[in-house]
């Protein structure tokens, strides 16, 4: 049992008690005895300011702090979520090693293409793929053991892969376009195809929809090894260039490039169809692309007038126009003392006077005049010119004649390729 207190003890421990309280007061108690009263009202009066000041600047920052937080937590959140997409397919890339081998089209496709036409190469053959060694660009030496299934699929116009080999299988399956809601399929045809000896033709394929409802405004062509066909391997994907897809139904009015001697003039660049050139143009009979060639050549100023179109449209529309193909024919002029071989639109090639081949340079200036004026009856009735065909040895129209040209008064006449050549011409046909 505990002994009870003296009343001393009890004293001094009331006094230990309040000495402590005064302790715990506010320090400038503790040096009241050195401050005159102003002074510790200033102080008491900073420091209830100072306290204020803290307590609202941690109210201002405390939003802040909670949005800086939120934005980069969620940050964090959309980094780890794209981490978890990619993840599956990087691990099977690191699963399964590329063993150098891609997939390639052949030749680039055409550079456009109407719907439900089918889709050719530049040249005019179906597309072909091929299996190649992406360190030599051709055919594996070793024939792999399975064979390979592939698939076409539609890309967007923008997919990087024409500068850039750092695309991935993940990069290209997202340039995948899919057919607009309510429509076919993109692509119909052989959309699934076997290589056989590391190659395949694509004999049937088609667009069913315009690619101009995507921002692009262009489709590629993609393929890529079916799901499971070569399992342990991973072959690189294939695509081609841009290609602008058109609706079928302007394909009536489109332009041909290049044109041939047959065409509608329509068919040329700056001249639509039933429009304004096309009218006047007709209206002097002028109806096909040898029919505005053959007229630019003996009278290009009465042509221009014809068509009363700007100076750069012209240009366009004339430049087109001599892109076109001659063939291998030429024409006959004949009269007495002269014959005059002609090309399909009416340029010289060769002039026989009293048996005599001449180059038109070799002329005398009355000769030359004669000339003229019997190549102008010879455009008048085109109808009846005798039509022969250019020797074998010779080559195509095209190839015969050759820049520098001479034109006097709007007649061309244009040097030959080779002497040889010219002695062909000149001792031929031998009963002229």
């Amino acid at each position: 049992m505990a002994a009870k207190r003296l009343p001393e003890e009890a004293d001094n421990e009331s006094g230990r008690r309040e000495g402590k309280r005064i302790r715990s007061l506010p320090s400038f108690t503790m040096s009241s005895n050195d401050m005159s009263m102003h002074e510790l009202f200033d102080r008491v009066i900073r420091q209830a300011m100072a306290a204020n000041c803290i307590q609202n600047l941690c109210l201002a920052l405390e939003p802040v702090v909670r949005r800086v937080v939120q934005e980069e937590v969620e940050r964090g959140l959309v980094r780890r979520a794209c981490l978890l997409q990619r993840s599956p397919q990087l691990l099977i890339e690191e699963a399964n090693p590329s063993c150098g081998l891609q997939l390639i089209f052949k030749k680039p496709p055409s550079r456009s293409v109407f719907t439900e036409n089918r889709i050719e190469d530049e040249d005019g053959y179906p597309l072909e793929i091929l299996l190649v060694d992406t360190a030599t660009g051709k055919k594996p030496i070793t024939a792999l053991s399975s064979s390979i299934k592939v698939e076409l699929v539609v890309l967007d116009g923008d997919f990087a892969c024409d500068d850039s080999d750092s695309w991935t299988k993940v990069d290209f399956n997202r340039q995948i376009v899919k057919e607009r809601t309510g429509r076919r399929p993109l692509l119909t045809g052989d959309i699934a195809l076997t290589l056989k000896d590391g190659e395949t033709s694509i004999d049937e394929l088609k667009f069913t929809d315009n690619s101009s409802w995507i921002r692009s405004g262009h489709f590629r062509i993609g393929a890529r090894v079916s799901s499971g066909s070569l399992n342990g391997f991973d072959i690189r994907e294939a695509a081609t260039s841009r290609i602008a897809v058109k609706d079928h139904r302007g394909e009536a009015y489109k332009k041909n490039y290049p044109p041939a001697l047959g065409d509608d003039v329509w068919r040329l660049e700056k001249i639509g169809k039933d429009g304004a050139f096309h009218r006047k143009l007709l209206a002097e009979n002028i109806k096909t692309v040898q029919d505005f060639l053959k007229l630019s050549v003996i009278d290009s100023s009465q042509l221009r007038k014809i068509l009363g179109m700007p100076d750069r449209n012209w240009e366009v529309a004339i430049n087109h126009a001599k892109t076109c193909p001659l063939g291998d024919k030429l024409y006959i002029y004949q009269c007495p003392r002269y014959a005059i071989i002609l090309s399909p639109i009416c340029e010289v090639v060769n002039i026989e006077v009293d048996g005599v081949s001449w180059a038109f340079q070799e002329l005398s200036i009355p000769v030359r005049a004669t000339v003229q004026e019997l190549v102008r009856e010879a455009y008048n009735c085109w109808d009846r010119l005798e039509e022969i065909s250019v020797p074998p040895q010779v080559g195509p129209v095209n190839q015969v004649a050759i820049e520098p040209a001479y034109q006097i008064e709007g007649f061309l006449e244009v040097d030959l390729i080779q002497n040889d050549v010219q002695m062909e011409l000149y001792n031929w046909p031998p009963a002229v």
